[in-house]
C-alpha cells in the first residue's frame, strides 16, 4: 500500500471535504481517505498496482477541485518555504480584503437606499429614485449597484453552480441558489413595475447583496482565523536557518543549509541557530532547545555533546559536526510528526462526517418544500422566494466541517510547543479517557543511566573482568554500568567470548577463552542456571533491601561475587506522580527488579501500585490485565523492551531520550523527558476535546435552531420571520465561532 498527500483547492465547507472523499474512495485499491478542510489536505492509502496518483488527481478535478501531490523529500516535505508561503496567504487575504471593501461600500449603499425609510423615519432620497415618484428608476439603480457585489463574489456562483451540476452541491452552491433567485425574482420584478409601481417594495436586489456580502466577509474572517491555527508548524518550520557556516580546511563560508552533507563541520556562533543535527567537536556554550522540547533553561553542551537543528545558541561558539540532514532531522521528524496528526481524523469527527455528506441536498429539499408549502397555503410568490432564500443561507455546513480539525491542530500544535508530540487525531481523543499511567522504572521514572555502588567479592578483579567480557557485549543500562565501573579499576580488554546468549530480563552468559561456562545476571537467573549464591544470600537482600539492583557473576558453577548497581529517581519523578493523581489517574510502577527494590523506588516517588519482577515480554501483559479490568491504559516508557507494552496499551507514550523503536510504538512522545508533560498531555487531550464537543454541540445546535426558524416554523404563532439578510450573518457567525472557540485552546496553561 501506498500513502500520499495532497494539497486539495477549491473545497470551503464540510460538503465539499465529504465530496473529494466520497469520490476518491471509489476508486479501486483505495484502502482509507480522508480530508483535512483547515489544512486543504488529502491523505490517502491505496494499491498502486489497482490505481495510480493521476487517476486519484483526475477523479479529484472532475468533482470540480484541483489536486496536487506533497513533495515528500528534504525541506520540500513541508511544501513551500515559510517565507513564500507566508507572503502568498498576505497577498491573497489582501486582495480578498480590497474585494470585500468594495462589496461593503456597495451593499451599504443599496441596503440604505432600500431599507433606510425603514430604519430612520423621513430617511432623505432624491426625487428622481424616489420609489413613489419613480419606481422604476429606484429599481434599476438597486440592481446596479447589486451587480458590482454579485460580480466581486463571483466564486460563489462558479463554484456553487458547478458543483451542483455535477452532483456534489456545497455552501457555495447554497449562497448561489439563494442569492440568484432574489436577484432573479427582483429583475422579473423591475419589469413588472411600470404597470404595477407597488411592486417596488417586491424588490429583493439588496437582500442577494447583502448575503453574498456577509458571507464573503465570514469566509475572510474564517480564513483568517484558519491560518492561525496552523500556527505551530510555520514556527517550527522558521526555526531552521537558510543558510550555515561552513568550515573548510581552516576557511569559513556562509552557504545554503541544504547543501551541507553528513560529515561537514559547521560554525554556531552566539545568537545563531544550529542549522541541522551533528554533535560538538570543539568549543562550549549553552544551547535554547525551548521550540524543540519544551525545556525553558538552556542547555549546557561541551566536546562529544549532540546538538539539535533548529535550537539557539546562547552562548559561547561550538564548532559541530553534522550527523543529519533532510529528513532525517529531529526537527523534521518532529514537523512531521505534528503534520500526521493533524492530518488523521479523531473519531469523534464521524457523525459530523456522515451528517456533511447529504447536508446541503437535505437543506435544499427542506428549503424548495418550506416555500411550496407557504405558497400552497395563500402566501406569494415574494414570502415563498423570502422562505426559500433563508433556509438556503442560514445552513452551515462550515461549521460541522471545522468543528473537529480546528481544535485537533490548534491542540497539537500547542502540544508540540511544550514538547509533547502526539501522533494522531486519535490519540489525542483516546487520551483524555486514561484512568491509569503504568510507568516502567528504568529510564522513565528513573534516569536510565545506574551506576555500581557495591562489589563484594574475594577477588574483585577477576569478578570485574569476567563481568566486563558479557556485559560489553549488551546494550542493557545495567551492563554499561558494569563496563564503566570495569574501566574505572583499570579494566578496558574483553576476554573473548563464544556462545553469547542474552536471556532477557535473567541475565547473560557465553564461554571465555578456556571453554569454562560464564554468567551474569540476577539471583534468579543464577538458581536456574544451577549457581550457589547461598554464601551471598545476606549481602543481596541488604543490596536489594536499599532498593539497589544485584547482579551475580559466576565461572562455571562457581560465584565469583556480586555487584550492587542503583539507578538515580529523576528529580521530577515525585513531583509527577503528585500531579498524575491530581488529574484522578491511577499510578502503577511496573518493573523487572525484584520486590524490594521497586518498592523502595515506589515510596521515594509515591506510586499508587507496584509491579514488580516483571519480564520485558510480560509487560504486554500487564497492560491487559488493567485494561481487562476496565481501564483506559497509559504505558509510559523509553527501551526497546517497552515497546510491545507500548503497543498495547491505549496510549502508549515514550520518552524522547528513549530508543527509536520506543518512540515509534508510540502515540504521544515527551521530547522533555519530563514525567510532569504526563500529566500535561492527558490535560490537553482533555481541554481539546472539550472544546471539539463545544463546537460540535455549537454546529447542530445552530442548525437544528436555524434552519427550522428560517422556515417560518415560528410565523404562524410569533410572527417571527428570518430575514436572509440575518441568516447570512448568522451563518458567517457560525462558522467563526468554532474557529474561535478552537484558538482559544492557544491560551490555556497544561
Amino acid at each position: 500500500m501506498k500513502k500520499e498527500v495532497y494539497d486539495i483547492g477549491g473545497m470551503h465547507c464540510a460538503a465539499c471535504s465529504s465530496a473529494v472523499e466520497r469520490v476518491t474512495r471509489k476508486l479501486p485499491g483505495v484502502e482509507s481517505s480522508d480530508v483535512n478542510l483547515p489544512l486543504n489536505r488529502l491523505t490517502i492509502t491505496y494499491d498502486e498496482d489497482k490505481t495510480s496518483s493521476q487517476d486519484i488527481i483526475s477523479k479529484i478535478e472532475r468533482a470540480g477541485f484541483s489536486a496536487k501531490i506533497r513533495p515528500i523529500e528534504g525541506k520540500s516535505s513541508f511544501g513551500v518555504s515559510p517565507a513564500t508561503s507566508s507572503a502568498s496567504e498576505e497577498v491573497s487575504l489582501l486582495q480578498e480584503k480590497r474585494s470585500l471593501v468594495t462589496s461593503a461600500i456597495f451593499a451599504g449603499l443599496l441596503l440604505a437606499l432600500s431599507m433606510g425609510h425603514m430604519i430612520i423615519p423621513g430617511f432623505p432620497v432624491p426625487d428622481i429614485i424616489s420609489s413613489d415618484t419613480h419606481p422604476v428608476n429606484m429599481a434599476i439603480l438597486q440592481m446596479i449597484l447589486a451587480i458590482p457585489v454579485l460580480f466581486l463574489g463571483r466564486r460563489f456562483f462558479t463554484r456553487g453552480f458547478s458543483s451542483l451540476f455535477r452532483g456534489n452541491p456545497n455552501m457555495d452552491t447554497l449562497v448561489a441558489l439563494s442569492a440568484s433567485a432574489s436577484f432573479i425574482y427582483s429583475l422579473v420584478t423591475t419589469f413588472l413595475i411600470t404597470d404595477s409601481p407597488h411592486l417596488v417594495h417586491n424588490l429583493y436586489f439588496e437582500s442577494s447583496a447583502v448575503v453574498v456580502a456577509f458571507v464573503s466577509v465570514g469566509k475572510y474572517m474564517e480564513a483568517n482565523s484558519k491560518e492561525k491555527t496552523k500556527g505551530a508548524i510555520t514556527k517550527l518550520m522558521e526555526l531552521a536557518p537558510e543558510t550555515a557556516i561552513l568550515v573548510d580546511e581552516d576557511a569559513q563560508k556562509e552557504v545554503s543549509s541544504s547543501s551541507i552533507r553528513p560529515g561537514d563541520i559547521v560554525l554556531v556562533k552566539a545568537g545563531a541557530r544550529v542549522p541541522l543535527d551533528g554533535i560538538v567537536v570543539s568549543g562550549s556554550g549553552s544551547i535554547n532547545e525551548a521550540m524543540l522540547t519544551g525545556e525553558s533553561m538552556p542547555v549546557a553542551k561541551g566536546e562529544g555533546s549532540e546538538v539539535i537543528g533548529g535550537s539557539v545558541s546562547v552562548d559561547g561558539v561550538l564548532y559541530v559536526k553534522v550527523t543529519r540532514t533532510g529528513d532525517d532531522t529531529v526537527l523534521s521528524q518532529i514537523i512531521r510528526f505534528v503534520e500526521d496528526a493533524q492530518e488523521k481524523k479523531a473519531p469523534i469527527s464521524r457523525l459530523a462526517d456522515k451528517v456533511s455528506g447529504v447536508f446541503v441536498p437535505i437543506v435544499m429539499a427542506i428549503a424548495v418544500v418550506a416555500a411550496a408549502i407557504w405558497f400552497i397555503v395563500g402566501k406569494d410568490f415574494f414570502f415563498a422566494i423570502k422562505i426559500f432564500t433563508s433556509v438556503l443561507v442560514i445552513a452551515c455546513p462550515c461549521a460541522m466541517g471545522l468543528a473537529t480539525p480546528t481544535a485537533i491542530i490548534v491542540g497539537t500544535g500547542l502540544g508540540a510547543s511544550r514538547g509533547i508530540l502526539i501522533r494522531s487525531g486519535e490519540a489525542l481523543e483516546t487520551a483524555h479517557k486514561v484512568s491509569v499511567a503504568i510507568l516502567d522504572k528504568t529510564g522513565t521514572i528513573t534516569e536510565g543511566s545506574p551506576i555500581v555502588t557495591d562489589i563484594i567479592s574475594d577477588d574483585q578483579d577477576a569478578l570485574m573482568q569476567v563481568g566486563f567480557s558479557l556485559e560489553s557485549l549488551s546494550e542493557h543500562p545495567l551492563a554499561k554500568a558494569v563496563c564503566s565501573a570495569s574501566n574505572e579499576m583499570g579494566i578496558s580488554e574483553a576476554e573473548p567470548i563464544t556462545g553469547f546468549e542474552n536471556v532477557g530480563g535473567r541475565g547473560v552468559s557465553g564461554f571465555n577463552a578456556d571453554g569454562s561456562r560464564v554468567l551474569a545476571g540476577s539471583p534468579t537467573f543464577m538458581k536456574e542456571m544451577g549457581v550457589d549464591i547461598s554464601q551471598h544470600e545476606k549481602d543481596i537482600k541488604s543490596l536489594q533491601g536499599m532498593g539497589k539492583t544485584v547482579i551475580c557473576v559466576a565461572l562455571d558453577d562457581t560465584s565469583l561475587g556480586i555487584i550492587g548497581v542503583s539507578d538515580q529517581v529523576r528529580q521530577s519523578s515525585r513531583l509527577s506522580m503528585e500531579r498524575i493523581k491530581s488529574i484522578g489517574i491511577k499510578t502503577v510502577l511496573l518493573t523487572g527488579d525484584n520486590r524490594a527494590a521497586a518498592e523502595h523506588i515506589g515510596d521515594i516517588v509515591g506510586v499508587d501500585e507496584i509491579v514488580a519482577e516483571v519480564l520485558p515480554t510480560e509487560k504486554a501483559n500487564v497492560v491487559k490485565r488493567y485494561q481487562d479490568g476496565g481501564e483506559i491504559v497509559m504505558m509510559v516508557g523509553d527501551g526497546i523492551n517497552d515497546a510491545p507494552a507500548l503497543a498495547c496499551a491505549d496510549i502508549g507514550c515514550a520518552i524522547g531520550s528513549g530508543s527509536d523503536i520506543a518512540i515509534d510504538s508510540a502515540d504521544i512522545v515527551l521530547m522533555n523527558s519530563d514525567l510532569c508533560d504526563v500529566a500535561r498531555a492527558i490535560t490537553l487531550s482533555r481541554l481539546t476535546i472539550r472544546t471539539i464537543k463545544q463546537n460540535l454541540f455549537w454546529a447542530f445546535f445552530y442548525n437544528v435552531l436555524g434552519i427550522p426558524i428560517a422556515t417560518g416554523a415560528l410565523y404562524p404563532s410569533f410572527g417571527i420571520l428570518l430575514s436572509p439578510m440575518v441568516g447570512a450573518f448568522a451563518m458567517s457567525l457560525s462558522s467563526l465561532f468554532v474557529v474561535s472557540n478552537a484558538l482559544r485552546l492557544r491560551r490555556k496553561e497544561i
